[in-house]
């Protein structure tokens, strides 16, 4: 980026036919969030018209604008099996976008994505113990409670050791990540091969790929809370995030304290991630994709880049899901696996891209 760009992007100064770019990309986004719930109420096994699906919710809602001509089992699936499902996978999506451009960021890495610090590696153990020992201490979201506690206990890990006199480097934080990773792998393989529950790896390795699955109203409120607060906190620091696109020094200079920085929302994208990664599991590809292919359509400015990556992961993974469902249908094969096909490629053209340009491991 010109030095121009780069103080255009700290200063947040935007051009009027920038800001016509944003709105008109933003709702184009938002128009397609609003189809991509729709075709995520309307697409399965049981097929529901659009027009029923809108029926069916805002009869929900007290709104009668349409005479009920539905029977009760599809207002059962549409309300209470695809609904919860719709709204995880958007809150999902826009949370691991959202990470993952904040990662990129503060890592000043194209390549880093929401789980490069462990976290996932540290929910997925904590999930498999519970699989495999049967473990039901808090019922049906005893599996969600010990990934999630299984990410905050990656993440103490990586913290512990990446700190060395007071402070967390970035370098170092990604290797004890990558470490913390490979040691809670190699422990889940060790237990699934030590297991007698032979017939519980299915079940394991469908948590494994990530999925929206099984999911009730009852536990949705923590996946959109920590949404919430982590597109907010995230959007109050867009300017900071700014100033790291112009390098450390420049933002010491210009008086971010960037360790303090850094640490302090290190830990707020792992807390959102872990909470994102109990509730869905580890979808990968996600967190790294959307950023870039915003960036190609508002820029680097985080004011703008947040809410468009949260639009767009969100529509990402709703479609990720519905194509989960009906590519094998009858059988549902696991979100994670899709994603992954997409974003696998991307990976291979993103390396090649920093090759050419001889920024590997460079910013965005």
């Amino acid at each position: 980026m010109s030095r121009t760009g780069t103080d255009a992007v700290v200063s947040g100064r935007a051009t009027a036919p920038g800001r016509v770019r944003l709105a008109a990309v933003l709702l184009v986004l938002a128009a397609l969030l609003v189809a991509s719930a729709t075709a995520g109420l309307a697409i399965g096994s049981v097929r529901v018209p659009p027009g029923q699906v809108w029926g069916i919710v805002t009869h929900a809602w007290g709104v009668e604008w349409a005479e009920p001509g539905w029977s009760r089992a599809r207002e059962t699936i549409v309300l209470d099996v695809r609904a919860p499902r719709v709204l995880l996978g958007a809150v999902t999506g826009a949370g691991l976008a959202v990470v993952g451009a904040a990662l990129q960021a503060l890592l000043r890495n194209p390549l880093a994505e929401p789980y490069l610090l462990g976290v996932s590696s540290g929910a997925s153990l904590g999930a498999v113990a519970v699989i495999v020992f049967g473990v039901s201490v808090f019922g049906a979201v005893s599996l969600s409670v010990a990934a999630f506690a299984g990410a905050i206990g990656a993440l103490v890990v990586v913290y512990a050791t990446a700190r060395t006199g007071g402070r967390i480097t970035s370098a170092r934080l990604v290797l004890s990540g990558v470490a913390v990773a490979a040691v809670l792998t190699a422990l889940l393989n060790l237990l699934l091969l030590t297991t007698d529950r032979g017939n519980e790896a299915r079940a394991v390795l469908a948590w494994t790929l990530g999925g929206l699955g099984g999911v009730g109203w009852d536990t949705l409120w923590l996946p959109v809370l920590s949404l919430a607060v982590g597109v907010g906190v995230l959007l109050a620091q867009a300017r900071n995030l700014n100033l790291l696109l112009a390098g450390e020094e420049a933002a010491t200079t210009m008086g971010l304290d960037v360790a303090r920085f850094r640490a302090r929302l290190f830990v707020l994208v792992s807390l959102v991630t872990g909470v994102l990664v109990a509730a869905a599991g580890p979808i990968g590809f996600v967190g790294l994709m959307m950023p870039h292919i915003v960036r190609l359509l508002v820029g680097s400015d985080h004011r703008r880049v947040l809410p468009t990556a949260a639009l767009g992961g969100a529509v990402f993974l709703i479609w990720a899901d519905i194509g989960a469902r009906v590519v094998a249908a009858p059988m549902e094969i696991p979100v994670g696996v899709l994603t992954a096909l997409c974003g696998g490629p991307f990976f291979l053209w993103l390396m090649r891209r920093d090759a050419r340009r001889g920024t590997e491991g460079g910013r965005a």
